[in-house]
């Protein structure tokens, strides 16, 4: 991998931007020696907290420890935990000027508590928001993007269907990205999606890619060559794969397949797998967000896509030996690809 020194030196500087559903995490660790005697649930004596990004907030924050300069869109509450949520990503460098205060939401907002390395229980806050037209897209996040969306070199939607990502939305990217030719790379959520439009590359995992070709009509699907609605096989990876391509339409499609890695998808051209790079896989939390930012930054270096989902799968490696959503770190993934 000693190829890549020079591209991999030249993701500092990048300009990246990061469009979707923030969120703040919380990580309560501690210890376990009883058991309640109010309920049959351990006792856990706290020993640490800290907080990090998460959710779209997390790709950026991959990206800012790569050496990108990198720039979030999306809402927070009008609330402490969105002050917080500020607070870590300044702390990173990540720029917050396109993220915009929303008083009808509260800051979506996850705790794990942790004991002796094991999960014990998640956490989860948010409000949806039933306001109807969503004042804060029309009125701030659209005009930042016409204003600014020319400035970078790549964009990421990373929509985990809390909201922010709609039609709308993508309507308004998708106009901006093909003016000034820029890679759009979204990491999905939408069962159907074909509703992500005509971007450059999908980056979904199994479920989602079945999910998908669920949608599909079996007419349709004996149309575009796709055999079941199944990823198991290597053989359906690769023929359900391509056919899925070819009926969304777009440049390119990356399945992630967990222990088994990763399969990239462009037309003319063979479907290229990539084995796992995973020495162990102790928490999966937050490897999408690594693929994504990863895939996206490559891109954005001058690398091409097979290329790009390789590297990204070095660092999916990487995480996925961690515990929690964290960001890879740019000397691990040199030291995983023998860079110097």
């Amino acid at each position: 991998m000693s190829k890549y020194n020079n591209i991999i030196r030249h993701f500092k500087g990048k300009r990246l931007l990061v469009i979707g559903d923030v969120v703040l995490d919380q990580y309560i660790k501690g210890s376990v020696s009883r058991i309640s005697p109010e309920a049959p649930v351990p006792i856990v004596l706290q020993e640490e907290s800290f907080y990090t990004p998460g959710g779209a907030a997390n790709v950026a924050n991959n990206l800012s420890s790569l050496g990108a300069d990198v720039t979030l869109v999306g809402k927070i509450g009008d609330d402490i935990e969105g002050s917080i949520l500020k607070r870590e990503l300044l702390r990173r460098h990540i720029h917050t000027n396109g993220l915009f205060i929303d008083a009808n939401i509260d800051t979506i907002f996850k705790t794990r508590i942790i004991a002796q390395h094991q999960q014990i229980v998640r956490l989860d806050r948010e409000k949806p928001d039933r306001s109807g037209l969503d004042l804060i897209k029309e009125g701030k996040i659209f005009p930042f993007l016409r204003r600014h969306l020319k400035e970078f070199q790549a964009v990421i939607i990373s929509d985990y269907g809390k909201g922010v990502i709609d039609p709308r939305l993508l309507s308004q990217v998708h106009e901006l990205a093909m003016s000034f030719k820029l890679p759009v790379v979204v990491d999905p959520k939408l069962e159907d999606l074909r509703e992500y439009g005509q971007v450059s590359c999908i980056t979904p995992n199994k479920k989602e890619a079945e999910a998908t070709l669920k949608t599909i009509s079996e007419e349709t699907r004996k149309a575009f060559g796709i055999r079941s609605t199944k990823l198991d096989s290597k053989e359906d990876i690769e023929t359900n794969g391509l056919g899925l391509l070819n009926f969304l339409g777009i440049e390119s499609l990356l399945i992630t397949l967990g222990e088994h890695g990763m399969y990239l998808f462009e037309h003319n051209k063979k479907p290229f797998p990539i084995p796992t790079k995973a020495r162990q896989v102790f928490d999966v939390s937050g490897a999408g967000d690594t693929v994504i930012a990863v895939f996206a930054l490559c891109l954005a270096a001058g690398l091409d896509k097979s290329q790009a989902a390789q590297i990204a799968n070095h660092a999916a490696g990487i995480v996925v030996g961690k515990m929690g959503a964290v960001a890879v770190e740019l000397n691990e993934l040199k030291q995983a690809m023998g860079v110097k």
